[in-house]
């Protein structure tokens, strides 16, 4: 073998082993039994950071719409003053001044509730309630997201699992043929370089096998990270059954974009928020009108000056002046704009801005949807077709290969030759396994967009 041959299978053999220690002393215990599609994605979904955020803003938005609810009840404060007064000041309890010191003070209760404001209050409740929908909308579009990147990436182990089984099933093949080739050189039916070309396969294929195997460890380590789980060293997924029995009829665009439409998260968002841009509008335009409010009060005071009026020599107690000194008032508050220096018509005009530029978003957000749909029925269709160009390939090429192996034990041609079919052969169950698996994605997506549980 060449020197680069050789370092080539010595890199082979470093990277290998360093998967093998990766996998070795990263275990802790990460559940004992496989883990299927279903639990992956119940598991993401309960312990994905960014599905995390997303459901603290839609708390935030919560809390925004209890505290604009909050905002229609009626306003409530106290208030209390102590004064200690020196020299001349004046006395509430006679209105007179007085040269001496002495102490007095007051307290009070206010609230006042707002009768009409251009509807600003309730235009902000009902901006807040879309605000609401909007992020709770968010969240199921995060998880959403990150249960096709489960799918995704569980699939991936699927297909490199099965790569894997195959390259070392046709490992095993050749290691057989080269027993029967050396037999067939030792007995002088065939020459030496025969049984070298041979071996040269049978490491071609068992570097395959090995990089097969490197790219399941990266698989597993790929989907280990979507989990945010600590370590790997016992994960493993379940294999379902994915033969491809019945070809599914692909439906047509219009039947799947209409279910999208009504239940797509991105499409529901972008269109809770132009709802919202309208409130907002009605709010900036509601700073156009008079404000009402109605206003009470109740209050008292009591000084260290003040006198009992039924009885002038008497101790004029703090509870009784309180008593004496009560009062209560309720006033209406209007307030008119005449001009602020066209700051509502700024504001008016920028949620005029806002509204369209929401609309776009949404017509945007319906437009990619639909193009999405359109892109991923185009590629289930080439997929379908590239799987059935494929499987019919498979079967020439196993055909072709029964007849060169037979040829080739009967010395009837060269080692090269053989080793030739045999490559065509395994490009061709590689394609087909790929194309296999890229249709039951393609077709998995189309469940996704039609509002299906994702299953294998």
């Amino acid at each position: 073998m060449s020197t680069k041959y050789k370092n080539h299978m010595k890199n082979v053999k470093l990277t290998s082993f360093l998967f093998v220690l990766f996998f070795a002393f990263s275990s802790n215990g990460y559940s004992q039994e496989n883990w299927g599609l279903q639990k992956c994605i119940n598991y993401a979904l309960d312990n994905n950071i960014q599905i995390k955020k997303q459901k603290l803003n839609s708390e935030i938005s919560k809390n925004n719409l209890k505290q604009s609810k909050y905002d229609l009840l009626p306003s409530l404060s106290g208030s209390a003053s102590h004064s200690f007064s020196f020299g001349k000041t004046a006395d509430i309890s006679s209105y007179q001044y007085v040269d001496q010191k002495f102490q007095s003070g007051n307290m009070g209760l206010q609230g006042q509730v707002n009768l009409f404001n251009g509807l600003k209050d309730y235009n902000t409740v009902k901006q807040n309630e879309f605000n609401l929908l909007a992020s709770l909308q968010d969240v199921e579009k995060a998880q959403n997201d990150i249960s096709l990147n489960i799918v995704s990436a569980y699939l991936q182990i699927l297909f490199n699992k099965e790569a894997l089984s195959n390259s070392e099933n046709e490992l095993e093949i050749t290691k057989q043929q080269v027993e029967r080739t050396k037999k067939l050189v030792d007995a002088g039916n065939l020459a030496k370089g025969s049984l070298l070309e041979i071996i040269s396969q049978q490491a071609t294929e068992k570097v395959n096998a090995i990089n097969n195997k490197n790219q399941l460890n990266m698989s597993y380590l790929s989907l280990t990270q979507m989990l945010d789980l600590d370590s790997i060293g016992n994960f493993e997924i379940e294999v379902p059954e994915l033969s491809i029995s019945n070809i599914e009829e692909i439906p047509v665009i219009d039947t799947i974009y209409d279910q999208a439409e009504n239940n797509f998260p991105q499409i529901r968002s972008a269109k809770y928020r132009m709802k919202s841009s309208e409130k907002n509008l009605l709010i900036s335009k509601g700073q156009r009108y008079p404000q009402l409010s109605l206003r009470g009060s109740y209050y008292s005071r009591y000084s260290e000056l003040a006198k009992d009026p039924l009885d002038q020599s008497a101790d004029y107690s703090f509870k009784d002046q309180l008593g004496d000194y009560a009062g209560s008032q309720i006033s209406f508050s209007l307030s008119i704009p005449i001009f602020n220096k066209f700051a509502v018509k700024t504001s008016v005009d920028n949620a005029k801005i806002s509204l369209q530029s929401s609309k776009y978003d949404y017509e945007l957000t319906r437009q990619m949807v639909y193009k999405d749909i359109q892109q991923a029925i185009s590629d289930a269709d080439a997929a379908l077709e590239s799987y059935q160009a494929r499987k019919e390939a498979l079967l020439s090429m196993e055909e072709s290969f029964k007849y060169t192996q037979q040829k080739f034990n009967l010395g009837l041609v060269n080692s090269l030759d053989f080793n030739t079919s045999k490559n065509n052969l395994n490009k061709a169950k590689s394609d087909l396994l790929q194309a296999k698996y890229q249709y039951i994605f393609k077709l998995k997506i189309l469940d996704f967009y039609q509002g299906k549980q994702i299953q294998l």
